[in-house]
């Protein structure tokens, strides 16, 4: 599982992302980001997903 979050996400805080709950998943945290950390930083997300998923 791929999951991106921005690391001052309000709708889903940051800290819930680091607590794991979501076993073996890959953590991308977007500096200086909120919700919509993907958008901001649009180039980087698609590269770091679709390295995901080619794997």
């Amino acid at each position: 599982m791929f999951v991106a979050n921005g690391d001052n996400d309000r709708m889903v805080p940051t800290k819930n992302s680091f607590e794991r709950r979501l076993p073996n998943a890959d953590l991308v945290v977007y500096p200086d980001a909120g919700h919509g950390g993907i958008f901001q930083f649009h180039e980087q997300f698609v590269r770091e997903a679709l390295d995901f998923l080619e794997r």
